[in-house]
């Protein structure tokens, strides 16, 4: 495979004009050869003449602007047009007049400006061109003339199709690459809000409960060392995120436990009773980072809206599926922040793109329940 991709490479990045040169060389070539005389096309009735110096000039003219057919399409179609008429009117009738529909082919396709003004010299051309041969050969019903007009339109029409085609498929990728673009800013805003939020929502709280520990200097000490431990946690979490999002980061996204997780939440305040059932012993990829965010989500929360109450936490991981279910007792005090929704929302996006089920809200005891099931294989030398 790779020394058939190493011919077709260099070829690729010849010039285009390279590229397209060889094509009008090989019309050129056959037009030279005696038994394709008098053998391409023939407008107007004009008797055959011998090949001689001008004929091999009306071919070079006819066939070597080809290779300038996608640069310089206009100029291109106008020497072929002008070779092409030459052709016909001295009677040659070689078979280098193919190169016309090629011409209009590759102008259709690639002619950005002016087009309809080529359209309109072009159609006053053929009439002229039209006249021209009536009087100098014996002329064709106006019926022909249609035709080999329609004929030519169709070959413009073919590279206005192309052109088309290829407009729209430009378009359908730009689309592509803003709806990846989006998408990928969505996740990016996810990961920060996830990371950020968690740490700096349990900085607070310690904070403000640091503030009414000033008599119990070992205390204090204990709730201030609490924050300086988790603002070093998300400078961590920080540089791990953007790790991933860099282009050049090549290892896999690091990640920690529920447990870590779950200790910060209780230094921060919060009483949390944590079981996890059958934790495999590789990650689980997606489904483990997901179903880590649910948790951390639902803590966050806990923190901000029922500081204080107690919050159980339990998660399965089954072969099939890893299940999450937080719940919070009603709140003792009215909430320590307002929140804005937006962490739940992207939680229920990252599980539903997984396939699974995603739930939350208030209980009927007045706390707070949220439920996620997260489809996942089971890990690679994990348990059954």
């Amino acid at each position: 495979m790779t020394r058939l991709r190493h011919p077709l490479l260099l070829w690729r990045r010849l010039d285009v004009t390279l590229r397209d040169l060889p094509l009008g060389l090989l019309l050129l070539a056959a037009s030279l050869l005696p038994a394709l005389h008098h053998h391409g096309t023939q407008v107007g009735g004009v008797p055959d003449r011998p090949l001689d110096a001008l004929g091999l000039a009306v071919a070079a003219l006819q066939c070597l602007p080809l290779a300038g057919r996608r640069r310089w399409p206009a100029p291109a179609l106008a020497l072929v047009a002008c070779g092409f008429a030459l052709d016909q009117l001295a009677g040659y009738h070689l078979v280098a007049g193919t190169a016309l529909p090629l011409a209009l082919i590759s102008a259709g396709a690639h002619l950005d400006r002016y087009r309809r003004t080529t359209l309109l010299a072009g159609t006053a051309a053929f009439a002229v061109l039209a006249v021209a041969l009536t009087r100098v050969g014996t002329g064709e019903p106006l019926a022909e003339w249609v035709m080999f007009y329609a004929a030519l339109a169709l070959s413009w029409g073919i590279g206005a199709w192309l052109r088309s085609t290829r407009a729209a498929e430009a378009e359908r990728r730009r689309r592509v690459a803003e709806d990846t673009r989006a998408a990928e800013r969505a996740r990016i805003a996810r990961e920060l809000h996830d990371v950020v939020t968690h740490h700096v929502t349990a900085m607070v709280v310690q904070t403000e409960a640091a503030r009414h520990l000033t008599a119990a200097p070992e205390r204090l000490d204990g709730a201030l060392a609490a924050v300086a431990g988790t603002g070093r946690q998300a400078i961590g979490d920080l540089r791990r995120l953007l790790d991933v999002i860099d282009p050049g980061h090549t290892g896999p996204p690091s990640g920690e436990g529920l447990l870590p997780l779950v200790e910060r939440t209780r230094r921060a305040g919060q009483p949390v009773e944590f079981t996890e059932e059958d934790a495999p012993d590789a990650p689980r990829g997606g489904a483990g980072l997901v179903a880590h965010r649910v948790v951390q989500e639902a803590l966050t929360n806990a923190l901000k809206h029922a500081h204080g109450s107690r919050t159980t936490v339990r998660v399965r991981h089954r072969p099939e599926e890893i299940t999450v279910d937080v719940g919070t007792d009603r709140a003792r005090s009215a909430p320590a922040a307002p929140g804005g929704g937006r962490g739940l929302a992207g939680l229920r996006e990252r599980v539903e793109d997984l396939g699974g089920d995603f739930a939350a809200g208030p209980r009927r005891d007045g706390g707070f329940a949220v439920h996620a099931r997260i489809p996942a294989p089971a890990p690679a030398g994990g348990r059954e």
